[in-house]
């Protein structure tokens, strides 16, 4: 009787594809998961200090909606000089409870019903749902591993219609491991201009890049900050996912949109993990961000470790170049993705996430995180290698 209560679109949204392994290994013992997309290290000692040192201090009132204005100042001196992209704290700057918020709160100031948003297939498990309860219509593009899972220019411009309100680009990317080059950038950029379309840039992950390269940020090329919304946050490079603070840095009408949907459901964010961030940004231009360059070497190696385990078992995989997944392809195996998984799970007591999670897009592939200890990949690996063996194949 109560479903009649509940709001039709929202109904029709499955849930994630992610929650229903996880469900299932809590009742599974010796569990070994390489399906959590989080930091496997603590929040570094200086930032937990400044929270606790917060608290203590008093420091529990509201803050601006906006966020701490200091905060923002370092965020736009931060990206000043990682991406050459200067944004005014006071008017283009709006601090979030994480990333996630500023992805709905972008979709929310921007979207009218029928607009539609073009997304990567595969991609994050949240902006089709987003783009829907705003009343968007998510158009996904498919991109296949032969082009590294690059969304191209070409791609994108098929599935533009006079209902096309955005593209959205998230690199490092997740689930996928990739990166998107300069080149291509120029070429979204250029099709951005020609249709009039917005940009929405999620760069959680931009501080996670390896090989001595950089993701450059599409609002750094000439013309486009002016039709740019950048996401970013703390959760990814500073292991701050439950600290909850991200931002969204924008034009001043889009941010004053936002910040009106901000200022009447959460007000502002948590002014203790406001400070913390605050913490990681202030000292972070002191050691040239340190503590990142620590996280950042360990994942390297386990990507690295991770990347030659599969094609020791056969599978192909595409080596990741940023962001802590590999996206192996198990069509070999004879296996959907979501069969591979189950019975991984169940065999072996080791979780993945099948590619279809992220769209229909990711059928064949399988994500794996490597943001967990040695030890516990090379148990996994070994574990992979088993149950491939008894498929037939050739681990």
């Amino acid at each position: 009787m109560s479903k009649r209560f509940v709001n039709s679109k929202i109904q029709a949204i499955p849930p994630s594809g992610i929650r229903k392994f996880f469900d299932m290994a809590g009742s599974i013992p010796n569990v070994i998961s390489l399906g959590i997309g989080e930091p496997d290290f603590v929040t570094p000692y200086k930032i937990r200090r400044a929270a606790i040192d917060s608290l203590l201090d008093g420091e529990t009132q509201y803050t601006e909606n906006a966020g701490l204005f200091s905060l923002r100042q370092e965020i736009a001196e931060y990206l000043l000089k990682r991406h050459d992209v200067r944004y005014n704290p006071k008017t283009e700057i709006m601090v979030t409870v994480g990333a996630s918020e500023a992805i709905d709160l972008c979709f929310r100031a921007i979207l009218e019903k029928g607009d539609e948003v073009i997304l990567q297939d595969p991609g994050y498990i949240s902006y089709a749902p987003c783009v829907t309860m705003c009343g968007g219509i998510p158009v996904n593009v498919k991109v296949n591993k032969q082009e590294n899972f690059e969304l191209r220019a070409e791609q994108i411009e098929k599935h533009i219609t006079p209902k096309t309100k955005a593209i959205l680009l998230s690199y490092p990317n997740n689930p996928t491991g990739s990166l998107i080059s300069k080149a291509s950038l120029e070429q979204i950029a250029d099709l951005a201009q020609k249709h009039d379309l917005l940009i929405i840039s999620d760069e959680i992950y931009n501080e996670l890049v390896y090989d001595g390269k950089k993701q450059v940020s599409i609002a750094s090329l000439p013309g486009m900050k002016e039709r740019c919304v950048t996401i970013n946050g703390f959760s990814k490079a500073f292991a701050m996912t439950g600290h909850r603070v991200g931002y969204m840095c924008a034009p001043e009408d889009i941010t004053k949109a936002a910040l009106k949907i901000h200022q009447f459901t959460v007000l502002c964010a948590s002014r203790t993990a406001q400070t913390a961030a605050l913490v990681a940004l202030k000292d972070g231009k002191l050691d040239n961000y340190k503590e990142v360059e620590i996280m950042r070497e360990s994942y390297n190696q386990r990507r690295r470790l991770m990347h030659k385990a599969f094609i020791k078992m056969g599978l192909e995989c595409v080596e990741p170049q940023g962001a802590f997944y590999a996206f192996p392809s198990i069509v070999s195996t004879g296996l959907s993705s979501d069969e591979f998984c189950e019975r991984l799970l169940k065999e072996e007591s080791v979780v993945c996430v099948p590619g279809t999670a992220f769209g229909a897009g990711g059928e064949g592939h399988i994500r794996c995180c490597y943001a967990t200890s040695i030890d516990k990949l090379k148990e996994a690996f070994a574990r992979m290698e088993r149950f491939i063996l008894k498929l037939g194949g050739t681990a």
